[in-house]
């Protein structure tokens, strides 16, 4: 599973790359979705690789941005209540293992709303010009996706 954050606009963009942010429904700033990982969802990583943060999604990462972002359609905040009540996990953590593990899907949570509205991150970013290699905070974070998904939480 790949977390994916968008971190810049769309003022000068290419089509190709509008399309593809609007395909993986990252229409604004801030806002993240977490994908499969296939080769489909790597070719659209790789076209929008300059405007977005990615990496690879642990099991307290995905519960960290459930539990704090999960929203419900009409607004709610997802809860251990809801997710117990509407599937057979009895908490957001033990619903967060099963989709990092394959055994369960996102799209199994009834009412889920699949694009997740972070907060700014705290502190700032380390910059949206450069790549995180360089020092900035855009492309491939790797594993530690988990330190911006926490800022931003």
């Amino acid at each position: 599973m790949y977390v994916i954050i968008r971190l810049k606009g769309g003022i000068n963009t290419r089509p190709e790359i509008k399309d593809t942010l609007r395909m993986l429904r990252l229409n604004q700033i801030n806002h993240a979705v977490v994908v499969e990982d296939n080769p489909n969802y790597k070719g659209m990583i790789q076209v929008v690789k300059d405007y977005v943060a990615f990496g690879k999604a642990d099991a307290a990462t995905l519960a960290t941005i459930l539990e704090n972002r999960g929203r419900l359609v009409g607004g709610d905040r997802l809860t251990d209540e809801y997710v117990a009540g509407h599937s057979e996990y009895k908490n957001i953590k033990a619903f967060a293992e099963a989709v990092i593990s394959g055994k369960a899907k996102l799209s199994d949570m009834p009412g889920l709303n699949p694009v997740f509205r972070m907060h700014p991150p705290r502190k700032g970013h380390a910059g949206i010009k450069r790549t995180f290699q360089q020092g900035g905070a855009l492309g491939n974070y790797g594993e530690e996706i988990s330190a911006l998904v926490e800022k931003m939480r």
